[in-house]
């Protein structure tokens, strides 16, 4: 398993002709909890965001994000619609996950996705806090067969925590 974390800061380059094109910033995620572009950084304030769709990207490698060419590039518009995954008005790191029993499992850190640099996000990474995570570690939660990012948590179909005895274990690497 990968995490986004991983490609936010990586080099985009264009290999048609080498030239770097920007540095991803952000993921942007859909509702099926799907990797479907990345933003670059601004070079300069008040500039429109620019974005790169998945569909556009040849790779994402360990060390650089490549596209065919600069034509991959595009302004983005309107940033408030989108779901990201670090920053915005509907970010994904920091939201609370919830059961539908109303139980708070931890709060968001990572995405993962699958090894191959897949798009698909398979699972979140968990904190319960800073002393929870140095004394125990962070938690690692497989994606439910339910989840709805809402405004203020993502909401799970998970019922109990205890129902995560199995499935919620500690986070090996």
């Amino acid at each position: 398993m990968r995490k986004a974390h991983e490609w936010v800061g990586l080099p985009v380059l264009a290999i048609n002709t080498g030239k770097q094109l920007g540095r991803a910033k952000d993921l942007v995620i859909d509702d099926a909890w799907m990797i479907t572009g990345i933003i670059l950084e601004s070079k300069q304030w008040f500039a429109s965001l620019r974005y790169i769709s998945s569909a556009n990207v040849a790779a994402f490698g360990e060390d650089a994000i490549t596209v065919a060419d600069e034509t991959a590039v595009q302004d983005l518009d309107d940033e408030a619609k989108l779901n990201a995954f670090i920053g915005g008005t509907r970010k994904i790191k920091g939201l609370p996950v919830i059961t539908v029993g109303g139980e708070q499992l931890g709060i968001v850190e990572d995405v993962y996705l699958a090894q191959d640099w897949g798009t698909q996000i398979i699972g979140y990474e968990l904190s319960e806090g800073f002393i929870s995570d140095v004394k125990d570690g962070r938690k690692w939660l497989p994606m439910p067969d339910q989840a709805v990012r809402g405004e203020n948590a993502i909401i799970v179909s998970i019922h109990r925590v205890r129902d995560l005895e199995v499935p919620f274990v500690t986070k090996e690497e």
